[in-house]
């Protein structure tokens, strides 16, 4: 079979490379063509350079082509993966420092909350021109397969504004359904699940195990483990309290409600610091942070370590390579993907973006009708579409009054602050992030216009309530396999 594929954000080393092996491990898929395109070309020299050599170790006659123009690198592609992170580690700490002035405490900060808010109107606005270029010299019939965040905000613009066939993808459903497993002590192969919702609060709403119904069983069996009952404190809260296990980290899922982060003193009771995803403050931009400068460092010692092997056995459990293996070969696969709602679950509004049960084959990608989900469920839902349509809308329009909506809409931004100091915190992140908001402009012009005029609501420099150092190289080299570690859960496929 000979079709393009492209990667937009390739620099994202780890992840590309393990998207490249699963793919090449379809047997069928020994003759594509592969192109990598990033703005940042150091990043983009390392991991063709790495993925390259795994390719020729495999015995593959495929050349990688490499270039900072995206439209060269889009030609004639038929599926692209986007795993961008528009405006990198610099814009991103301001999506954690700024809101924690105000007292809103973040683990993450890219799907929901201030910073996922505001990660939404850079990533939208650059998605726009990327759907453009995807438009004008893409195969007609291209597929854009994004992983890139916050996943609902980001696929609801391509698919609306973007004029792009797009399905987003996540490994929540994955990770929840391994950790099900195995409180229930079975494999992952033995206990089926439908699962159903939104990116990142999506719910297990039915657990089978020989055919029998153990949704009911999920409370006791988390609380007695050994390991979850300690870091998973939140989601295990939230399944006592609304009767289904959520998809996302305990950290995550934290940030995106207004009851487990809104009062310093009590975030400590809800998290654990033995893993930053457990719920540390700015855990992941820490980890990034860590990973970035250790990669630098490290580099050179990856190359010299054994390539992958592309085997069946070692692929990877992301979509991307198995929705490929459907369309292309007519293999049946099933998995969770991000589409719009289109009735599928009735209770969430029809133009959301959900998250749900999904086939693929040669005649696309099928989703099945769910239906409702139990009212405590769709509720929580709902209340984050509603801050996603809010800030789609915003990004779109460039529009600061849906953006300051959207910030006042969301549970944990509500729960932590009045109407004034987010009007004002929207000030702040637009004047700061300036540079990758093009189409903020007057409304950028008119914050910095507030917020010089002085009589401004005081804010305080926090730390956060579970903050840890960032390490520095030394530090890191001290354990290098921990270090290593850290910087693949700073990769965008591992966090």
């Amino acid at each position: 079979m000979k079709f393009k594929i492209a990667f937009i954000g390739a620099g994202s080393i780890g992840f590309t490379r393990g998207l490249v092996r699963d793919i090449l491990s379809v047997k069928e898929f020994k003759e594509i063509e592969i192109s990598f395109t990033d703005i940042n070309e150091r990043n983009l020299e390392m991991v063709t350079k790495l993925c390259q050599r795994d390719i020729d170790e495999n015995g593959l006659n495929i050349t990688i082509k490499s270039t900072t123009n995206r439209r060269e690198a889009l030609k004639n592609a038929k599926y692209i993966f986007n795993v961008v992170r528009i405006g990198g580690l610099e814009a991103f700490k301001h999506d954690i420092e700024i809101p924690l002035k105000y007292g809103i405490d973040q683990c993450v900060g890219d799907t929901l909350c201030a910073g996922g808010i505001m990660y939404g109107q850079r990533g939208i606005a650059e998605m726009l021109e990327i759907c453009k270029d995807i438009r004008d010299v893409s195969a007609s019939d291209v597929l854009l397969l994004n992983y890139a965040n916050p996943m609902a905000m980001l696929t609801w613009a391509c698919n609306k504004y973007g004029g792009v066939n797009t399905v987003g993808l996540c490994h929540g459903v994955q990770n929840g359904h391994k950790q099900i497993a195995e409180v229930l002590g079975r494999e992952k192969n033995e206990v089926d699940i439908i699962c159903a919702g939104i990116n990142h609060q999506t719910w297990y709403i039915q657990v089978k195990t020989d055919g029998t119904d153990r949704t009911g069983d999920l409370l006791a069996a988390f609380q007695e483990h050994p390991k979850y009952k300690v870091e998973e404190k939140v989601r295990i809260d939230m399944l006592k309290r609304f009767g289904y296990f959520s998809t996302e980290s305990n950290g995550h899922l934290s940030e995106y409600l207004p009851w487990y982060r809104k009062r310093p003193e009590e975030i400590n009771e809800w998290i654990d610091l033995s893993k930053w995803i457990n719920g540390e403050t700015g855990g992941y931009l820490r980890v990034c942070t860590e990973g970035r400068n250790w990669f630098e460092t490290d580099f050179p010692n990856w190359l010299n370590e054994p390539a992958y092997e592309f085997k069946e056995e070692n692929r990877g459990q992301e979509h991307g390579s198995f929705i490929l293996e459907g369309l292309e070969t007519g293999r049946t696969y099933r998995g969770h993907f991000n589409r719009i709602n289109n009735g599928i679950i009735p209770n969430l509004p029809s133009d959301a973006i959900i998250e749900a049960p999904g086939y693929v084959d040669r005649n696309g990608i099928s989703m099945p009708y769910v239906g409702e989900l139990p009212l405590g469920p769709a509720a929580v839902c709902n209340m984050s579409i509603s801050v996603q349509r809010l800030s789609v809308e915003a990004a779109i329009n460039g529009d600061d009054y849906l953006l300051k909506q959207a910030m006042m809409m969301d549970p944990l931004v509500g729960a932590v602050c009045n109407p004034n100091e987010i009007w004002q915190m929207v000030d702040e992140m637009l004047v700061a992030q300036k540079e990758w908001l093009p189409q903020y402009k007057k409304s950028i012009a008119e914050a910095e216009d507030r917020l010089n005029k002085g009589d401004l609501i005081p804010t305080q420099y926090n730390e956060g309530a579970a903050r840890l150092k960032v390490k520095t190289v030394e530090e890191m080299a001290e354990n290098r396999q921990e270090a290593k570690r850290n910087s693949g859960e700073a990769d965008k496929g591992n966090f």
